[in-house]
């Protein structure tokens, strides 16, 4: 486990230092510190003095990667790439392009917070009943239950996220009166805000898992242990629960560990559609002010979620099936 944990933090290192490489130079090839300037400042007829002050302001009036008015170490950390793109990693974010946007790390670890708020219990919930519908089905295979069952899975995994927020902000908030339409507020108060769009991104993701993991539990069910098991006489439901879903638990890990970045990073459509104040909303934000700063900072938070995510996955494995060994 040690020597797997090893390789994967160096994997991690590289991984994290490409990302980086290619984030900065993408966007310092594209748009120079003066262009940034223009944009944030106000077009074209921006006087220089106005781009000056505002570079100095944020540390784009030093050099890229070199610094050759200084000396030693200090040629290669005064520099923009040392403060906007090495300290990254020292999860040290610096300040946002936008004048009202403040620090980066201050705003991360804040909407962070209200995103675990929604995206967690949704986590949970999701596995929970996607899992659950997939056996009942599986259960009650080839019956009038497990047609209806695929074909309502079929109709919400093509029915976009957008028709389930429009149609249940005006049915649910609008005519029924059940919950805000959008909004958030601190503490237990934000329960009532966050049921609503909680609710309607489960039913959105519900269709999708339950039909995959529909489709593991009958791969699993031909198998000659669970024919083994129906032999010596168990019931269906030990069947189901007992050995199928044990042995379609690392497909479904799988499955359900890739939507773990999303726990921390929120979802950009509904936190927006909500106006929940969480990542998600963030970056949305961040893109329509065209504020590369934070965009970079959440691409490598990103990516940094990401890879945590599948080494956790990984153990999970060893976890779920004693037979797997990460060697």
């Amino acid at each position: 486990m040690l020597n797997y944990l090893t390789r994967r933090f160096i994997y991690a290192l590289l991984v994290l230092l490409g990302v980086n490489l290619a984030t900065f130079m993408l966007f310092f090839t594209v748009n120079t510190p003066d262009d940034m300037a223009r944009l944030n400042l106000g077009g074209k007829r921006v006087n220089q003095e106005a781009i000056e002050k505002w570079k100095a302001e944020r540390g784009y009036d030093k050099p890229l990667y070199l610094n050759a008015k200084r000396e030693g170490v200090g040629q290669v950390t005064d520099t923009i790439f040392w403060d906007r793109s090495v300290s990254l990693f020292a999860l040290k974010f610096g300040r946002a392009d936008s004048e009202s946007a403040g620090d980066i790390g201050h705003e991360v670890a804040s909407r962070m917070w209200v995103s675990l708020q929604m995206a967690l219990p949704l986590f949970i919930l999701q596995v929970i009943a996607s899992t659950a519908f997939a056996l009942l089905l599986v259960m009650f295979r080839n019956s009038r239950l497990d047609f209806w069952g695929v074909v309502s899975c079929v109709l919400m995994l093509s029915i976009s996220s957008l028709f389930y927020i429009i149609v249940g902000q005006y049915l649910f908030s609008r005519v029924l009166k059940l919950a805000p339409i959008s909004g958030y507020a601190p503490g237990l108060d934000a329960v009532k805000f966050l049921i609503l769009p909680i609710g309607l991104s489960l039913i959105a993701r519900l269709g999708g898992e339950a039909r995959l993991y529909r489709a593991m539990f009958l791969e699993e069910i031909g198998k000659d242990y669970v024919r083994t098991a129906r032999a010596k006489g168990l019931s269906e439901s030990a069947v189901m629960y007992g050995h199928v879903l044990r042995n379609a638990l690392i497909p479904i890990v799988t499955s359900a560990g890739s939507y773990l970045p999303y726990v921390f990073l929120g979802s950009l459509v509904f936190e927006s559609f909500f106006g929940l104040p969480g990542l998600g909303a963030y970056v949305i934000e961040a893109i329509g002010k065209q504020d590369f700063a934070v965009v970079r900072t959440m691409v490598f938070v990103g990516s940094l979620l990401y890879i945590a995510t599948y080494v956790l996955i990984d153990i999970a494995y060893t976890w779920v099936d004693p037979r797997v060994r990460l060697s």
